[in-house]
C-alpha cells in the first residue's frame, strides 16, 4: 500500500518556497483559498495575495493585467470554475496575448465525490489543450506536483496545471526520483515507469497509480505492460509515445476525464500520424456522473485498475 498525500498541499508548500525567492510571484484566488491551499501563501505574503470572491472572470482579467506589468500570477480555484466560468476571459485576455499566467486548478474530475456533478470537471483538459499558447500539465502525485509548479515558473506563457481533491498515492521519491534515479520534469515530457513488450498503459493524474496496479495484475497473468506517466498533455511527448506504440503495438490510455477530447484523444492524434496501433481508452464515457463517494464513482464509471486490465486484454486481442 502506497503512502498518500494531497497534491494541493504540495502546491501550497511550493508556492511559499517559490514566493521567498521570486518576488514577482503573486497569487489570486476566488474565495476557495482554504481548499486550494493558496491561503498558506496569503498568510506569509499578504501583500502579494488577492482574494477576488466569487468572481472568477474578474480574477482572470486581473491576472492578465498583473502579468502585463511583469508579475507572475498564480491563479487558483476549482477546475470547473477555472475553465468554465472564466473561459472567455482566459481565452481572450491570457491565451490570445500569450501572457505569463499560471492557472493551478484543484478539485478536478469526478473524484470530487460528494460535491456533486455541478462541481465535477471532466472537460477541462479538452478545453485547455484546444487553446493556442496553453501548456497543460497533469501531475500524478504530490512530488510531481512540486516539480510541475517549479517548471511552470521557468516557462514563459500560460500554463494550466490540473490537481485533484483527494489524497493520491505517492509514486515518486522525494526530490522527484523514480527508483533512486533523479528525474527532470520537462514540459513536453513524460516518465516511463515500467517497461513491457505486450501493451503500453499511458496514464495521467490519479490514474497513474491505478495503471501501475493494473500492470502488476497483468504481470501475474504473464502479460508485460509498459506504463507511461504522461504528465504533459500539451505539448505532448510524441517521441516516447511513438516508440512505445512501435514496441508494444497496443495502447491503453487512462484518465479521470471524458474520453472525448482528453488524454486518449491527444495520444490518438499523435499515433494516427506516426504508428497507428489498436487503442482502448479508459475514462468517463461521455456522461455526466452522479454524486457519491470517490471510490464508488471511479468504480461505476470504469476507472479502476480492473477496468485497465480488461482494456489491456481487449487491445492485445485486437493487435493479434
Amino acid at each position: 500500500m502506497r503512502e498518500k498525500a494531497y497534491t494541493r498541499d504540495a502546491y501550497g508548500r511550493t508556492l511559499i518556497e517559490l514566493g521567498r525567492i521570486r518576488k514577482e510571484i503573486v497569487v489570486l484566488d476566488a474565495d476557495l483559498s482554504t481548499s486550494t491551499r493558496t491561503a498558506w501563501f496569503g498568510r506569509e505574503f499578504p501583500d502579494r495575495f488577492f482574494n477576488f470572491g466569487v468572481a472568477e472572470a474578474n480574477m482572470m482579467s486581473a491576472a492578465a493585467g498583473l502579468a502585463s506589468s511583469g508579475k507572475i500570477p498564480f491563479v487558483s480555484t476549482f477546475a470547473v470554475f477555472a475553465t468554465g466560468r472564466a473561459y472567455n476571459q482566459y481565452r481572450t485576455s491570457i491565451a490570445y496575448p500569450n501572457l505569463n499566467v499560471k492557472i493551478v486548478a484543484t478539485h478536478s474530475g469526478i473524484s470530487v465525490g460528494e460535491d456533486g456533478p455541478t462541481h465535477f470537471c471532466i472537460e477541462d483538459i479538452a478545453i485547455m489543450r484546444a487553446l493556442p499558447n496553453t501548456t497543460v500539465l497533469v501531475p500524478a502525485d504530490a512530488v510531481e506536483t512540486e516539480a510541475a509548479v517549479k517548471a511552470s515558473v521557468d516557462h514563459y506563457g500560460p500554463v494550466y496545471i490540473r490537481l485533484s481533491r483527494p489524497k493520491l498515492p505517492v509514486i515518486y521519491e522525494e526530490g522527484y526520483r523514480w527508483r533512486g534515479e533523479k528525474l527532470t520534469f520537462r514540459i513536453g515530457g513524460s516518465v516511463t515507469l515500467r517497461e513491457g513488450e505486450d501493451v503500453t498503459l499511458v496514464a495521467s493524474g490519479l490514474m497513474v497509480s491505478r495503471a501501475l496496479d493494473a500492470a502488476e495484475a497483468l504481470a501475474r497473468e504473464g502479460i508485460e505492460a509498459a506504463v507511461i506517466d504522461l504528465y504533459s498533455i500539451k505539448p505532448i511527448d510524441r517521441e516516447t509515445l511513438t516508440e512505445a506504440a512501435r514496441r508494444t503495438g497496443a495502447i491503453v490510455t487512462c484518465e479521470e476525464h471524458n474520453v472525448c477530447g482528453g488524454v486518449g484523444s491527444a495520444v490518438a492524434e499523435v499515433l494516427v500520424e506516426t504508428v497507428p496501433v489498436p487503442m482502448e481508452m479508459v475514462g468517463v464515457k461521455d456522461t455526466f456522473a452522479e454524486s457519491g463517494s470517490m471510490e464508488d464513482l471511479l468504480t461505476k464509471y470504469g476507472l479502476t485498475s480492473k477496468d485497465i486490465v480488461e482494456a489491456a486484454k481487449r487491445v492485445i486481442k485486437r493487435k493479434s
